[in-house]
C-alpha cells in the first residue's frame, strides 16, 4: 500500500507480527515465563536490559557460618562492592536478585534455603561462597550436612576457600556480571536450555511438607 492510498481513506494496514530474534546458527527455543517485550526486543535493547540487570543486583545474604563474616567484610568500606553495582542486605527475598549462600548448609536448614530461593523473583542468581556451601567443606562426611547447596537449588558461581577472602567474593561477583552480560532470557528459560537447571516442579517438591488442614486430620 502506498501513501496515496493511505491518505485517500483506505483501511490502515494491519500490524505485522514480528518473529523472535535469533542468533545465527541458534536453535529456536520456545520461551517460558517471558512476556512479548522480552521475546521480541531487538538485540540492542537486550544488551541494555542485561546492562541494567548486571549493575543493580540486590543481594540476599544467607549467612550460615564463618564465611558470612567475610561477606560482611566485602560489603564494608574497605572493599565496598556497592561500587560494582551490588546492593547488600535486601529487605527480603522478594526484593532480591542474588542470593549468596555462605557457610555450612545442614539438612535441617536446607528447606529454609530452598523456600527463600523460591520466593525470589525471576531472573535470580545464586553464588555459593566457601567450601562448606560448595561441597560440605571439612564437614562433608557429617550425617547432618548437605553436600553442597547445589543439591537443592541451582548455583551460578562457586567461590572456593575456607573461608574465602573478600577479594574472592568480588571476583565471583565480576564473573556473575560477565555471565549476565552475555545471557539471553530466552535461552535461560527455554525448554531446551532448561535441561541443566532443575525444573519448576523439582524446585517446589517435597522438602517442606505443607501443614495439614483441619479436614485432613
Amino acid at each position: 500500500m502506498d501513501m496515496s492510498e493511505a491518505k485517500g481513506g483506505a483501511a490502515a494496514p494491519r500490524p505485522v507480527s514480528l518473529p523472535e530474534p535469533q542468533m545465527p546458527g541458534a536453535q529456536r527455543l520456545e520461551p517460558q515465563r517471558l512476556g512479548p517485550l522480552a521475546r521480541l526486543a531487538p538485540e540492542p535493547m537486550k544488551v541494555v536490559l542485561n546492562w541494567g540487570r548486571r549493575y543493580s543486583l540486590w543481594v540476599f545474604n544467607f549467612g550460615l557460618a564463618c564465611c558470612a563474616i567475610e561477606f560482611i567484610a566485602a560489603s564494608m568500606a574497605k572493599h565496598d562492592f556497592i561500587r560494582l553495582g551490588v546492593i547488600p542486605f535486601a529487605p527480603g527475598p522478594r526484593q532480591a536478585d542474588l542470593m549468596i549462600v555462605s557457610g555450612t548448609v545442614t539438612d535441617k536448614m536446607a528447606p529454609a534455603v530452598k523456600r527463600l530461593y523460591e520466593q525470589m523473583p525471576e531472573p535470580k542468581y545464586v553464588i555459593s561462597f566457601g567450601a562448606c556451601s560448595n561441597c560440605g567443606g571439612p564437614y562433608w562426611d557429617s550425617y547432618s550436612v548437605t553436600k553442597g547447596v547445589d543439591q537443592i537449588i541451582p548455583v551460578d558461581v562457586y567461590v572456593p576457600g575456607c573461608p574465602p577472602r573478600p577479594e574472592a567474593l568480588l571476583q565471583g561477583i565480576l564473573k556473575l556480571q560477565e555471565k549476565i552480560a552475555r545471557e539471553s532470557l530466552g535461552e535461560r528459560y527455554g525448554s531446551d536450555a532448561a535441561a541443566g537447571r532443575p525444573s519448576t516442579a523439582a524446585l517446589t517438591s517435597g522438602l517442606v511438607a505443607p501443614p495439614a488442614t483441619p479436614g485432613e486430620r
